[in-house]
């Protein structure tokens, strides 16, 4: 019994390097800017690229991880993430930082999927299996939250690039321990990888996102339309080979599963909504209310605090209530406290923006819990490396889109403000591309100029940010309807006594290509009874 315990303790180890790494670069990004050169381009592709790359990876590493075994997988990935953190602390160009973080997610995106299959592995039992993953969503919430508290505490005494290496003493307690307690677990029978579904995954999925991302932050020219549409036909081309293949990559009849389903677009859409607003949020305590590194991350402390505990306390929520509600309930705080960011300006005062952080944390405990385990649960064991690789990558797919669309509306908004007059064209070019340029260009002017541009680009740069705000509340309230629409529970038919076998004929007459949700539930009632509970 402590053994497990012992080893859902190393799994959250994994997970917690991918919260906190995914957010850690938020507080660091002035002192990259300032270092490194980095344009307002530059600092958008550092923040999005490890969740760029991680979509594009984690539903090829969660069916590597069913073949050749979650715990290899795990450590293997762990090795890699440490030899890649240092690389990145170390980058001389924001060019190579950008490479560098895109190869740290090829190594993070081996550990999520496989915590989440392992953890499906130790704890069968479905109650105890949904303490384990609030403690699981509890940490990985809580480490996405505390990136800003630790990059913030490490830049007060250390370079930008101590962010990175915070990582590798974490990495060798997981190593070791994981060596030590982690049962392995593996598809007995998983057949052959299919490396043309692989390539076809890799190339939709990462094309994709960079279609998105380019298209909304520099318009939808012929070179971005075309990459978009060639990654279109590969995911179309993808799903329909998966659905001819005898042992397909995923099993996209999981998507037939109206739970599975609508879980997984609701954390996208929900994420979505989130990341870009919290990803701008250490900037605006930085640059705008003019707080330390430090000083920024500890403002973000009730967030993590509150995703910590209430993480947690899903697991028991969920006993009372129906998974439906306490997801519902989850996304709709999580709305209404952006709802509050929305109304922001320049002069709001701490009080506020701590009530509503610690709002958001409550909402992101309670719905990234219940949504994992909601989604474990509506899977056989031998597809939860699949099933949480789907999970995760909705997640990433949902930050890294968060962070281009509403990051480029903060930046469309900012890059627009009026620059006051008597400052020369290349100075206020420079000065238009971040609000951390506007703070560097205003120490070489005469005050009352400095002031002037500083005061006219905090004002642009809130407004940009409360426009995010309001279109990321939006984004989860519609989350928060479309779960409880799709969670509903739908009434069961009684099958008529005196014809038995009626229902079991036509089963076998339906073709094995057409993808039905009766052949889902049928195949596994009690996974799909227990997700629409």
């Amino acid at each position: 019994m402590t053994r497990k315990w012992l080893a859902l303790g190393v799994l959250t180890l994994g997970v917690l390097l991918i919260g906190v790494d995914g957010t850690v670069t938020a507080v660091a990004a002035p002192f990259i800017s300032s270092d490194l050169a980095a344009t307002a381009d530059h600092l958008l592709w550092i923040g999005d690229i490890y969740s760029f790359v991680l979509a594009g990876l984690l539903v090829t590493m969660g069916t590597l991880g069913d073949r050749i075994g979650h715990k290899k997988l795990l450590l293997g990935g762990a090795v890699g993430f440490a030899i890649m953190s240092v690389a990145t602390a170390y980058a001389p160009t924001a060019e190579l930082l950008i490479g560098a973080r895109a190869l740290l997610a090829v190594a993070g995106a081996t550990l999520a999927p496989a915590t989440l299959a392992l953890i499906r592995a130790i704890f069968p039992d479905s109650r105890e299996r949904s303490m384990a993953v609030g403690i699981w969503a509890a940490v990985f919430s809580a480490g996405t939250a505390l990136g800003p508290v630790v990059g913030g505490l490490l830049l007060e005494h250390f370079w930008w690039g101590s962010v990175f290496l915070i990582n590798i003493p974490v990495i060798v307690v997981l190593f070791v321990g994981g060596a030590v307690l982690l049962p392995e677990m593996r598809n007995p029978r998983p057949g052959p990888w299919d490396l043309p579904s692989v390539g076809l995954s890799l190339v939709g999925m990462l094309g994709l996102v960079y279609a998105l991302k380019d298209g909304v932050h520099n318009g939808f020219d012929v070179e971005t339309v075309a990459v978009g549409g060639v990654a279109i036909a590969a995911l179309a081309i993808f799903v329909r080979r998966q659905l001819r293949l005898p042992d397909p990559l995923i099993d996209i009849r999981l998507f037939c599963n109206r739970a599975f389903s609508g879980v997984v677009a609701a954390n996208l859409l929900s994420v979505l909504g989130l990341s870009g607003a919290v990803f701008f949020l250490s900037q605006y305590f930085q640059l705008v209310h003019g707080y330390s590194p430090l000083h920024a991350g500890l403002a973000e402390l009730p967030a993590a605090l509150a995703s910590m505990v209430f993480g947690v306390l899903a697991g028991i929520a969920v006993r009372y209530w129906s998974r439906r509600a306490v997801l519902a309930t989850g996304l709709a705080l999580i709305g209404f406290a952006l709802a509050s960011f929305a109304t922001v300006s320049p002069s709001t005062g701490y009080p506020r923006l701590g009530v509503a952080l610690f709002v958001v944390g409550a909402g992101l405990g309670l719905a990234y819990t219940v949504a994992n385990d909601l989604i474990l649960g509506s899977v056989p064991p031998e597809r939860s490396g699949a099933a949480a690789a789907v999970s995760e990558t909705a997640y990433e797919l949902g930050m890294a889109l968060g962070i281009a669309v509403l990051g480029s509306i903060i930046s469309g908004v900012y890059r627009g403000f009026t620059i006051p007059p008597g400052i020369g064209d290349d100075v206020a070019s420079y000065a238009r591309e971040t609000l951390g340029a506007a703070h560097e260009v205003a120490g070489a002017l005469p005050p009352d100029s400095a002031d002037a541009l500083l005061t006219a680009g905090r004002t642009a740069f809130t407004e940009g940010f409360a426009i995010a705000a309001g279109v990321g509340s939006l984004l989860l309230l519609m989350s928060a309807a479309a779960v409880w629409l799709l969670l509903k529970p739908r009434p069961t038919a009684e099958i008529p006594s005196r014809r038995p076998r009626r229902h079991e004929d036509l089963r076998k007459r339906q073709s094995p290509r057409m993808c039905t949700c009766g052949s889902l539930r049928s195949e596994h009632p009690s996974h799909q009874q227990e997700a629409e509970r």
